[in-house]
């Protein structure tokens, strides 16, 4: 019950605070509305590649310290299209990461492939009925953390998937709220893995695991001030079928900091709830100097 409603008030937060910004900001927030409204029919695309790097060298240093170096790339890529009443809003994400400290072996930190589909054909005011679809998984294997020996996962394994009917809320492309109260969530994972046992939910000597629920996802991204931007991605999901108070949370945050075309300063935190995979919540967070480049 616990992680339910601290599931929810992280959703309601997400709204409030959404709400309030664009409350303070009316007048950007209609000038963009209207603008937006205004775009003509046929595609807008825009992507980011961002490489970020971190190192840390110790030669004879009396204070104590390994020398390390951690990097990742990652690509934010939006392709959306608009025509009259209706809207297909498109973002795929990329990333990896890896950390190397003298003298043991170089681990990932970061592993993911994610695809947003989200289309919408206009009902009224800022609502549209929607369909949607999701899905992600990872580029690289993945090892046991208590005995790296030991191979958990690796590309397309596992794969997580998900997509049904709902209703759109849409202020702007930066601000949109979609419910989806009849979801079907497919896992999937390669049948080495669960040959002694069940894995990401999936049971012993299967391939998939098959869902039946309730999602909803949310998109703010705002300016805090010139050239620093907040971007806020959200999902949260049950299933009907098996142990309903369980939600599942996955909440991206990304903050850029930009310091001229090419370079800025980038966080990024991730924070993961789902009990099929880890009893806990998973976390994730990058910070450093990026290089980026737009496309």
């Amino acid at each position: 019950m616990k992680r339910i409603l601290t599931a929810i008030a992280m959703a309601i937060t997400l709204f409030t605070t959404a709400q309030t910004t664009e409350k303070e900001n009316l007048k950007k927030t209609e000038e963009a509305a209207k603008i937006g409204a205004d775009k003509p029919n046929g595609w807008v695309k825009k992507g980011t590649f961002t490489f970020l790097a971190n190192q840390s060298t110790f030669t004879n240093w009396q204070a104590g310290g390994q020398s390390n170096f951690s990097g990742n790339i990652g690509v934010n890529y939006d392709f959306n299209y608009k025509k009259d009443t209706w809207n297909w809003d498109n973002k795929f994400i990329a990333g990896y990461g890896i950390t190397k400290i003298k003298d043991a072996e170089a681990q990932k930190t970061d592993d993911r492939l994610e695809l947003n589909s989200l289309l919408g054909k206009k009902a009224f005011g800022n609502w549209f009925y929607s369909a949607f679809f999701n899905g992600r998984t990872q580029m690289d294997s993945g090892f046991d953390p208590a005995n790296r020996a030991v191979r958990n996962s690796h590309f397309l394994s596992p794969t997580f998937l998900q997509f049904g009917p709902g209703m759109l809320w849409k202020k702007s492309d930066n601000l949109k709220f979609n419910f989806a109260p009849a979801t079907t969530k497919v896992i999937y994972v390669d049948k080495q893995f669960t040959v002694n046992g069940s894995a990401f939910g999936v049971e012993q000597g299967r391939t998939n695991r098959v869902e039946f629920g309730a999602a909803v996802n949310g998109y703010y991204k705002f300016n805090v001030m010139e050239n620093v931007s907040v971007e806020n991605i959200v999902n949260l999901y049950t299933n009907y079928l098996e142990d309903v108070q369980n939600v599942d949370l996955d909440y991206q945050l990304n903050i850029v900091m930009k310091i001229n075309k090419y370079l800025s300063t980038n966080f990024a935190f991730q924070t993961l709830y789902d009990d099929n995979a880890f009893t806990g919540f998973q976390t994730r967070q990058v910070i450093g100097l990026g290089v980026n480049y737009g496309f």
